[in-house]
C-alpha cells in the first residue's frame, strides 16, 4: 500500500516531520539505513529526545511504518529527504549521505511525485546536485515530477516553537514545484513562506545560523578581552541587554556545537571559496570559536596553578557535555575539544551529565560520575560547560573544589566565571 508521505532519514529532522504528518492524518512511512533505528521505532521506542515513546506509539496506531528497505518509497506522493549533511573528518562539507539518499529516491520516483529536500547545504545544491540525480532515470523536473527545497528549522528542546508553529520556508525549481510544496506544508505548519527560488531558500538557512555563529564569536572574543583587562563580561551583557532596540543578546561559552551552528557556516564558506569569494567575517568568527576550548583549558590550568595544583594529574570534571541545555545531543559539542585540551595538559578528565550515559573522546571513554555530589567530591576542579536546568540548584561550594563556570549561571564563593 503506497503512502501519501515518505520520509527518508528518521533522525532529528525526519522523525518530528513524520510525527507531524501522522498528526495531520497523512498516511506516512519512513526509510532509514539504520537497522537499530527502524527496529526501535517498530517496537514503539524513540531515539530522539523531542519525540517520546508515546508519540511513536501514536504514530504506529495511525499506520506509520518504517523500513530499511527503500521499496517502502514505492508510490509515495510526496518524498521528503531529511538525511544529515555534516562535516568530514577534515572539517569539509560531507554531501555523500544526501547524494546516496537522492539516488535511492530516484530509483523509486514516479510521475507526479513531489520530492522535497530538507537537508542543509550550500546554495545551488538542489539544482546542481539533487536535480541531475533525480532526472537520471528519464523523468524531468517540472514536467514529470516536482522538486522543492524547504530548510529544516528543528530546534531540539525548544517547547516554545514546535514543528507546527515555526514558519516554514519553501521553494521550488519551478513556480509549479513551489506551489506543490506550499500546498503540502500548509497541511503541517501554521505559516508557509515562499522563497523566490531554491538558492534563496538554501542561502536563508545558512544565513540564519551564520548570524548566530558570528554573534557568538563576538561575545566570546569580548569575554576573553574582558578577562584579560579585569572587566566583568556578565555585567556588561546584563547592562547592554537592557537596550530595547538595536541589540540582540548573545552569551559567551566554551564554543559552539550542534547540528547547525558549527556546520552550516562551513558549507557557506566552502561554496563561496569555490566561487572565488571569501567570507572574511565567517573566517574571523571561526578562528575565535575554534580557540575557545583552548581558552577554557587555559583558565583551568591557571586556576589549578593558583591553588597550588599541578594540572598534570589533577582531577577535572566536566559538567554537561551536550551541545545544548536539557537535551541528550552531543553532536559537535565543545565538550570534545575541551576534554581533548585538558588531557593534553595531563589532567584526569571525568564528566557528569544526566542526559548522557556514555561519552568518549578520540575513542577513549571519559569516566562518568553518576551524581553531582560525587562529581564535585571527586574533583580538584569542576568545569560547568552546559547550563542544564538541574544544575541551577547545585551546591557548588559544598564539596570544596573550585568551579569554572563557562555559562555565567553558577553561584558560589568557589565559582570563577569564564
Amino acid at each position: 500500500m503506497s503512502a501519501e508521505v515518505a520520509v527518508v532519514g528518521l533522525g532529528y529532522v525526519g522523525l518530528p516531520l513524520a510525527r507531524r504528518a501522522c498528526e495531520a492524518g497523512m498516511e506516512t512511512v519512513g526509510h532509514d539505513i539504520g537497522a537499530d533505528v527502524v527496529d526501535g521505532l517498530g517496537r514503539g521506542r524513540s531515539h530522539i529526545g523531542d519525540v517520546t515513546d508515546e508519540d511513536v506509539g501514536a504514530m504506529l496506531a495511525a499506520g506509520f511504518r518504517a523500513s530499511t528497505d527503500p521499496g517502502i518509497l514505492t508510490g509515495a506522493r510526496t518524498v521528503v529527504i531529511c538525511v544529515p549533511t555534516g562535516l568530514t573528518a577534515t572539517g569539509t562539507p560531507d554531501l555523500e549521505p544526501l547524494r546516496a539518499a537522492v539516488r535511492t529516491v530516484a530509483r523509486y520516483l514516479e510521475p507526479g511525485t513531489l520530492v522535497c529536500v530538507e537537508s542543509t547545504s550550500h546554495p545551488g545544491t538542489t539544482e546542481e546536485i539533487v536535480r541531475p540525480l533525480l532526472e537520471a532515470y528519464g523523468l524531468r523536473v517540472g514536467e514529470d515530477f516536482h522538486l522543492a527545497y524547504s530548510p529544516e528549522r528543528i530546534d531540539p528542546g525548544n517547547t516554545g516553537f514546535t514543528f507546527r508553529t515555526t514558519p516554514k520556508i519553501v521553494s521550488g525549481c519551478t513556480t509549479l514545484c513551489a506551489k506543490y510544496a506550499e500546498v503540502f506544508y500548509e497541511q503541517l505548519v501554521d505559516t508557509v513562506v515562499v522563497a523566490t527560488g531554491t538558492r534563496e531558500a538554501e542561502m536563508a538557512k545558512l544565513l540564519e545560523n551564520a548570524y548566530r555563529y558570528v554573534n557568538i564569536a563576538l561575545v566570546d572574543e569580548a569575554a576573553v578581552y574582558c578577562d584579560r583587562v579585569g572587566i566583568d563580561i556578565w555585567d556588561v551583557l546584563r547592562c547592554a541587554g537592557t537596550k530595547p532596540f538595536g541589540f540582540s543578546a548573545f552569551r559567551p561559552g566554551p564554543g559552539v556545537g550542534g547540528h547547525c551552528i558549527p556546520v552550516d557556516p562551513r558549507y557557506l564558506m566552502t561554496r563561496a571559496a569555490e566561487q572565488g569569494f571569501t567570507f572574511r567575517t565567517l573566517r574571523a568568527a571561526r578562528e575565535v570559536l575554534d580557540s575557545m576550548p583552548e581558552h577554557v583549558a587555559g583558565r583551568v590550568r591557571d586556576l589549578l596553578h593558583a591553588a597550588g595544583r599541578n594540572p598534570a594529574g589533577a582531577r577535572v570534571t566536566l559538567f554537561g557535555v551536550t551541545y545544548k541545555a536539557d537535551v541528550s545531543d552531543t553532536r559537535e559539542s565543545p565538550a570534545y575539544p575541551v576534554a581533548r585540551a585538558l588531557r593534553a595538559l595531563g589532567a584526569r578528565v571525568a564528566y557528569h551529565d544526566p542526559y548522557v550515559e556514555r561519552f568518549e573522546v578520540d575513542g577513549e571513554p571519559v569516566p562518568r560520575h553518576r551524581t553531582e555530589r560525587d562529581a564535585l567530591a571527586g574533583s580538584d576542579l569542576a568545569v560547568l560547560l552546559q547550563e542544564h536546568t538541574g544544575y541551577r540548584s547545585a551546591d557548588w561550594d559544598g564539596a570544596g573544589c573550585q568551579v569554572l563556570d563557562t555559562r555565567g549561571t553558577a553561584e558560589g564563593r568557589r565559582v570563577t566565571r569564564l
